[in-house]
């Protein structure tokens, strides 16, 4: 569940012990050489081809995220829903049974088990995620696909500007740049948003939920830097491997989503009716277990795609895969088509691109200077120092 919503920001895990070059809790489903089967060669071949096909890797992860964002706006949609807590909570019970069936499978192979030290000093992270994954479903009940998407990129720039006040980092002036265009691409949606809510039939109550969904928004840009920077802090005393923190992210926040959904929402049969109509409780129950699994999906393609193609690549069409979500709002949700909607869309892929140039040419920058001084160090730079050393 975490990683899902780590996969927009260019925050890195640090590294801990011996790990491969492309990432932490990628490398356990990183399609290893495939061996040699004497009784299925055509078959070993396929399937190596498969494994090694960079175009594949890359639809496979553009569809897992369009498809986690598509469920999800899917199951809180609806006109009566009002179980977000208990919807994540079953998210963080699928995505642990689902990384305990892989483990005894063997696709998960150096899991490490609970330790009370690590989970007590990893609570007050996981708080952050609530919040963070709380407001991030509430904002997209309320607003469009396309706007969600573009309103998520204000995140990166308070994150950006954490790390510099809170790490020693920088930021470029092609990366000032993006933060421009991300934040006129948010203007333009917004504006375009309540143009059309203006427009409706019931004009006063669709800016109701536009302004509630800004709302919800805001707050979860400020969880989103409260919780990934906080992380950044914290994880580099807590020598996680690979799934470590998947695992601890999900484990810890069940009791909480739970005693929250009990307390804040209504569990009584007519409650439980709105919000699985007989007609669509069956295709809903399918989403919510499916949104579940799709963090591992997500994790496994990255890594698949990294592995085959480069870094480089997966940060482009990380920025690039911005575009095909907000258009499957368009097309799965009916978002009003409109210039204003089509600009914003337009202005937020290319900032994306932007950021992400712009990333790629300091990530260069920094490995063809002569180590002559001590630079000044991202979180994410200190933070691989210090797991090093310690």
């Amino acid at each position: 569940m975490s990683d899902k919503k780590n996969e927009d920001y260019t925050i890195r895990m640090p590294d801990s012990g011996v790990r491969s070059p492309f990432g932490g809790e990628k490398d356990p489903f990183i399609p290893s050489r495939p061996s040699r089967v004497a009784t299925h060669p055509g078959l070993s071949s396929q399937i190596s081809k498969i494994e090694n096909n960079p175009g594949i890797s890359i639809l496979a992860y553009c569809l897992s995220s369009i498809s986690m964002t598509v469920v999800n706006k899917y199951v809180v949609s609806g006109s009566e829903w009002n179980l977000n807590f208990f919807y994540l909570a079953v998210q963080s019970i699928v995505c642990i049974v689902t990384i305990e069936v892989c483990k005894q499978l063997g696709l998960i192979k150096n899991l490490a088990p609970f330790d009370m030290n690590k989970g007590k000093k990893w609570f007050p992270i996981s708080l952050l995620l609530v919040g963070m994954i709380y407001t991030s479903t509430k904002s997209l009940q309320f607003l469009s696909v396309p706007v969600y998407t573009i309103f998520k990129n204000l995140a990166i720039i308070v994150i950006a500007y954490g790390e510099v006040l809170w790490f020693g980092g920088s930021v470029t002036p092609l990366a000032l740049l993006s933060f421009g265009l991300m934040v006129l691409s948010s203007v333009v949606a917004a504006w375009a948003d309540t143009r059309s809510a203006s427009q409706d039939v019931e004009a006063a109550a669709a800016l109701a939920t536009l302004n509630a969904g800004y709302a919800w928004m805001g707050l979860n840009v400020f969880c989103t830097a409260s919780y990934l920077l906080s992380m950044r802090k914290v994880i580099k005393s807590m020598n996680f491997k690979d799934w470590d923190t998947m695992f601890y992210n999900n484990l810890l926040t069940i009791p909480v989503l739970i005693v929250c959904s009990l307390i804040a929402e209504d569990w009584s049969s007519t409650n439980l009716s709105k919000n699985f109509p007989p007609e669509s409780r069956n295709t809903l129950l399918v989403g919510m277990i499916y949104s579940g699994m799709a963090a591992i999906f997500i994790s496994y393609c990255s890594a698949w795609c990294i592995r085959v193609t480069s870094s480089t690549t997966y940060s482009m069409v990380g920025a690039l895969n911005k575009l095909p979500i907000a258009v499957s709002g368009l097309v799965f949700f009916s978002a009003p088509v409109t210039v204003g909607s089509v600009s914003a869309i337009f202005i937020g892929f290319v900032s994306g691109i932007v950021y992400a140039w712009a990333k790629v040419r300091q990530s260069q920058v920094a490995k063809n200077s002569l180590p002559t001084t001590q630079p000044t160090m991202s979180a994410s730079s200190q933070s691989n120092r210090d797991a090093a050393n310690s």
